[in-house]
């Protein structure tokens, strides 16, 4: 009896009664899912005993890799001492109070102080909110627009969904709200003109963003939200010059800018913070998954001295700040959120991921070699590829997005779990990968690509 014809096994119970979240469910229901059962390092295990490289690090997120011993003990010593308290009405704990000390410092830039969400979504929420809530005490009413980029990713709630840039997070949900506009996507590969140069083509993002705000009034435009390097709409690294010139529009129209490094934060790209390899210097930063490795969920806002002292003000005309979750700053993922950034200091593994960067990168553009690839783009440890119909042309598949699952497939075949973002594989193993590791990977990698070839053309 297969596992999917068996009544009391993970894939029937799952197919009979889980909705998946960014997963077609009528495949489920015929296929039933992966079911993973443990992982150890840089590896899972499926219900079956089979092995894979989780290139993914799950969800962009595991950075010191799965069955982390020292994770497992901070939580249950959080357990066993407060498992539970809020943030609520004047209230607060000893290790969300360590944290947001922490944060602030190895951040910098001016970020004096934290607040607390479950997740990225929650955070880029509640920062559109605080924006909104900044510019009432402020006494400007109308500056309430906010402006993303077309491929953008911030996250699934009403608003953070809004402001994500694809179109299938926004098909009958009925967003994006109007509210939210929309700018070019970055990706000098895909959308650049002929003959432009990589600098003419970040000039043209800012003079679109200026277009657009002069468009709308700059009095009615009130932030710019920005992946430094964009992930889940399909790993995109922006020109070197592209967010100072971003950064001097919003500066030139009195537009905050919002750092989302949700996926980037926490050494990802080679350093520390995005922020530092790309010069920005933001109003607010987001962060989330790498800061826990996502053992328990957390995201954070980060906000600089002058947004935080007018919100503060406006709290004592308001008598509060009407907004927050029950289980955000929770003590649990506080702990681990400290002993996972002591991982990473300790380790060194935030500034090793440079030492990595060429052996990673080098591997992921000799994939540029492979038929179907149009092209092969990263930064740190992310690197993706983009499968082309025909490589001389860069002609898409038609449709858009049928080749990606097709070799995300293939790859489980070859142990290797990848991401498909329609049409492009991306790979984000966790921080502790080795230099053999890296090379295994790829290995798998290449098999996978040589083998879609025939199943896609």
């Amino acid at each position: 009896m297969t596992e999917k014809n068996n009544p009391n096994s993970y894939t029937a119970l799952d197919a009979a009664h889980h909705f998946h979240p960014y997963s077609n469910a009528r495949r489920i229901e015929n296929q039933g899912p992966m079911v993973i059962e443990k992982g150890k390092g840089i590896k899972v295990w499926d219900d079956q005993g089979n092995e894979y490289i989780e290139a993914m690090a799950g969800l962009w997120s595991v950075a010191v890799g799965f069955g982390d011993d020292r994770l497992v003990q901070a939580a249950k010593k959080q357990l066993e001492t407060l498992p539970y308290y809020h943030s609520f009405t004047h209230k607060s704990h000893p290790s969300v109070a360590e944290l947001s000390r922490k944060l602030t410092e190895i951040v910098g830039l001016d970020m004096t102080h934290a607040h607390y969400t479950n997740s990225g979504s929650e955070a880029n929420d509640s920062t559109m909110k605080m924006i909104w809530y900044y510019n009432n005490a402020l006494g400007r009413p109308k500056k309430k627009k906010i402006i993303s980029r077309l491929k953008a990713y911030h996250g699934i709630t009403i608003a953070s969904g809004s402001l994500t840039g694809i179109p299938m997070m926004h098909n009958d949900f009925d967003l994006p709200l109007e509210q939210v506009l929309h700018t070019m996507c970055p990706h000098y590969w895909r959308e650049k003109n002929d003959g432009e140069t990589e600098e003419d083509f970040a000039s043209r993002c800012a003079e679109e963003l200026e277009s657009l705000i002069l468009k709308e009034g700059p009095e009615t435009v009130a932030a710019f939200f920005g992946e430094p390097v964009m992930g889940a709409g399909g790993l995109i690294v922006p020109p070197r010059t592209y967010w100072k010139k971003i950064q001097d529009v919003c500066k030139k129209y009195d537009v905050l800018v919002v750092a989302d490094e949700v996926i980037n934060g926490f050494g990802r790209t080679g350093k520390p913070f995005a922020c530092e390899l790309y010069g920005i210097e933001p109003d607010f930063i987001i962060l989330s998954k790498q800061i826990t490795s996502n053992y328990i969920p957390m995201g954070v806002v980060l906000m600089t001295d002058k947004i935080y002292q007018t919100i503060a003000d406006n709290t004592v005309k308001n008598n509060l700040y009407g907004s927050g979750f029950t289980s955000a700053g929770h003590p649990v993922a506080c702990a681990v959120a400290l002993e996972n950034i002591r991982i990473l200091e300790e380790d060194g593994l935030m500034e090793r991921v440079s030492i990595l960067e060429p052996i990673f990168q080098g591997r992921l553009k000799k994939l540029q070699d492979k038929e179907l690839v149009g092209e092969a783009r990263g930064v740190g440890l992310l690197g993706a590829v983009e499968l082309v119909k025909d490589k001389e042309t860069s002609e898409a598949f038609d449709p858009v997005g049928s080749a990606g699952p097709v070799l995300a497939d293939i790859a489980h075949e070859e142990g290797l779990i990848i991401r498909a973002i329609g049409d492009v594989l991306a790979v984000c193993p966790p921080l502790i990968i080795t230099e053999s590791e890296i090379n295994e990977l790829f290995d798998r990698f290449e098999s996978t690509l040589d083998k879609g070839l025939e199943a896609v053309k």
